[in-house]
């Protein structure tokens, strides 16, 4: 049966801290020079971790900035939620308790001028409402998730939409439930959607860039099939996917990351002491360490990944002469 996981002996993991007085980090890209490029929710900055540990920003963006990933040439792509709510529930450690009113959008920041632009604020005529994560495929376009607006005791409904690389935007799954991290199999004919409320991983066959092939009813309404649904309480956040087409998902309240197999029978978590671990990226030689942003504390750790990440599209590469 879809969902079906045997959820293998958690492993705690030997972590380095790479920074600490972030605020609210979210997006790592691991560059290759040892730089770290994070979104600060809490701090509406792209900002980046040098091989020191010093926190520079590199354009301060308003909202709250969210999901990050390399574009062609030097541009960074970001998913601005329009901002979040936070409280402070524990000494040094807070939490995300509400959403701005404030309708979310994407943009991109050049990394070399720090100059930003707004690239889309809405798909088919219905307004963004909290954009999430994103990821680009080998054609140059990018899928990215929108999260939803809670507001007033209502929740939104969110989805998966797509840009191309001449900028057409479209829907590609309608009414998710708190759509979240977004990632793609290393062939891109498969992409995955964590929801965070559901606990669920969902898979979509891809006919085409931009384009899924839906399955039929029962047992999903949106088209795809259901990868995983995790048991406990683990909210869902942002992903990546190794070398093997694993997918890496970062989990709140039960902090850590799951890595789930590509078929969905078997999951294991790396348990991550902060509540709020948001999203994980590969880096470091040959891309075996996994870089993790730990929110609550606003620290930025790394720590061995079982097998390499899978390289993404457009980066990380040397980018000679940025910083």
């Amino acid at each position: 049966m879809q969902g079906e996981v045997e959820i293998l002996h958690p492993v705690k993991p030997d972590i380095e801290i790479v920074a600490e007085g972030l605020r609210f980090p979210e997006g790592p890209i691991a560059m290759n020079d040892g730089n770290v490029i994070v979104a600060e929710i809490g701090g509406r900055s792209l900002s980046r971790v040098t091989p020191a540990g010093e926190i520079v920003v590199i354009a301060d963006l308003g909202g709250g900035p969210n999901g990050a990933a390399l574009g062609d040439g030097d541009w960074c792509y970001v998913c601005n939620s329009g901002g979040w709510i936070y409280e402070e529930y524990a000494p040094g450690l807070k939490r995300a308790i509400g959403q701005s009113e404030t309708p979310g959008w994407i943009e991109r920041v050049n990394l070399h001028t720090g100059e930003v632009e707004r690239i889309c604020e809405a798909v088919e005529g219905a307004r963004l409402q909290s954009p999430n994560d994103l990821v680009f495929d080998r054609q140059g376009g990018f899928y990215f998730t929108d999260h939803g607006k809670r507001l007033n005791g209502r929740q939104g409904l969110g989805g998966v939409y797509y840009v191309s690389a001449d900028g057409a935007a479209r829907a590609v799954v309608r009414e998710m439930t708190t759509a979240n991290g977004v990632g793609l199999a290393p062939d891109e004919k498969t992409l995955y959607v964590a929801e965070t409320a559901t606990r669920c991983v969902w898979a979509f066959d891809l006919d085409r860039p931009g384009e899924i092939s839906p399955r039929s009813f029962p047992p999903a309404a949106n088209g795809g099939r259901l990868l995983v649904g995790l048991p406990g309480y683990n909210r869902l956040d942002s992903m990546a996917v190794d070398i093997e087409g694993h997918v890496c998902v970062a989990s709140l309240v039960n902090g850590g990351v799951w890595d789930i197999a590509p078929d969905g029978k078997t999951a294991r978590h790396f348990a991550i002491d902060d509540h709020f671990t948001t999203n994980v990226c590969f880096g470091g030689p040959d891309l075996r360490s996994v870089y993790v942003t730990m929110s609550a504390s606003g620290r930025l750790g790394r720590f061995a990944w079982p097998r390499p990440g899978y390289p993404l599209n457009f980066g990380p590469t040397p980018r000679m002469g940025l910083w």
